[in-house]
């Protein structure tokens, strides 16, 4: 019997794990019929996309006031789809502000929702567990230690695991993706990553360059590798890099194929590198995932500071590390730089401290691999098993 799966995802890496999910399912299931917002990765597995995903891709409370209201429109029209023609599940991939209130309404219609990706209440705005407990039948979280939070506050929750960890190699193969870029065995290489959105690469970038500067004065072999998501960020990095210049630096362009991106091309960095110098967030983790010590550093303007403190009701987090590879260690296992303790005489030295220390930087390896098995779960199954469940015995 068909039954009909709606589906919301509103990134470029949410719209490729539901893909695969996607493609677990239908293998398992050839009578699930997907329909709603995604982007090429769910359109090439059969999915019926009322809306791209990029209608939703929103950069910071600027851009998010000035998109308002084509989002309202693309939410009253898939709520009122589903309302009129229910589904037998909906999914939410990550895109919490958007999905969140779309769950709490189709749940009140007596619609099953799941959530895949749960926001980070467990660093910013606890308070939004009440809402999520209104809106979601059932949470599908990628830390083990998330669990243990939605049980806690009544929530039905299964751990899937990590995506990430099922997609990059454990042993990363570092002289193929130096062969790759024509990189020497012997050179000393750092990856540099000062974020994907325009705000983080005009704030981020400049200081990460100069950090490379000062490094290049004591080892002018240095080498840097730069991946950046489109043409844009890269005329933004080039725009620093012309005021910052840095000798043997080579900026690398994500690519795509029939409109879906390949492998990140941030992964061919981190594979061939020694050490990263690494912006907060999902890069992190990546960074981590690859085995590659990193320092993790992050900066936002005064304004944006005062409105997510504003936002949030809060100042800092409320855990005592940003970084996703120490959140999940409970320790500080690398080294974290934020805003005003960002300068370059301090990444640099920082850098230098990781990229001197061999015996350290085993130790990281050595950690980082531990969280890496924690996390490898084909999570794909497990989210297909999830809805399989869901759908045919309830939540």
């Amino acid at each position: 019997m068909t039954w009909r799966l709606g589906l919301v995802a509103g990134e470029p890496s949410g719209d490729l794990i539901a893909s695969r999910v996607l493609a677990g399912l239908s293998r398992r299931d050839p009578a699930m019929r997907p329909e709603g917002i995604g982007g090429p990765n769910l359109s090439a597995q059969g999915m019926d996309v009322w809306h791209p995903m990029h209608a939703l891709t929103v950069f910071g409370y600027v851009d998010a006031f000035k998109r308002l209201p084509s989002l309202l429109r693309i939410y009253h029209d898939v709520k009122s789809r589903w309302l009129r023609e229910p589904p037998q599940l909906f999914l939410g991939v990550d895109a919490p502000d958007f999905n969140f209130r779309l769950e709490n309404r189709l749940k009140r219609a007596g619609i099953p929702t799941v959530h895949f990706v749960g926001p980070s209440i467990w660093a910013w705005r606890y308070e939004r567990i009440r809402h999520i407990r209104e809106s979601v039948s059932h949470m599908l979280v990628l830390f083990p230690f998330e669990e243990a939070i939605y049980r806690k506050e009544g929530i039905p929750v299964t751990y899937v695991g990590h995506p990430l960890a099922d997609a990059i190699p454990m042993t990363p193969d570092r002289a193929a993706a130096r062969r790759r870029l024509q990189i020497s065995d012997n050179a000393r290489v750092l990856a540099i990553l000062p974020g994907s959105r325009s705000s983080e690469v005009r704030l981020i970038a400049p200081r990460f360059l100069q950090a490379a500067q000062i490094m290049q004065k004591r080892d002018p072999s240095l080498q840097f590798v730069v991946p950046m998501v489109n043409e844009a960020r890269k005329l933004e990095f080039e725009t620093a890099l012309a005021q910052y210049p840095v000798n043997h630096l080579q900026i690398l362009l994500s690519s795509t194929q029939s409109g879906i991106q390949t492998d990140p091309t941030a992964w061919l960095a981190l594979e061939a590198c020694d050490a990263a110098l690494v912006a907060s967030g999902t890069a992190t983790l990546e960074t981590a995932l690859f085995k590659r010590p990193m320092v993790i550093s992050y900066a936002v303007s005064p304004m944006i500071r005062r409105v997510m403190g504003w936002k949030s009701g809060q100042e800092r987090p409320y855990l005592p590390w940003v970084g996703l590879p120490n959140i999940l260690l409970n320790d500080f296992v690398v080294p974290e730089l934020i805003q005003e303790d960002a300068t370059p005489e301090k990444l640099a030295s920082a850098m230098w401290g990781l990229l001197d220390n061999a015996s350290l930087c085993e130790q990281i390896q050595n950690r980082f691999a531990e969280m890496h098995h924690t996390l490898k779960c084909d999570t794909p199954t497990r989210v297909a098993q999830a809805l399989e469940h869901i759908v045919h015995d309830g939540v």
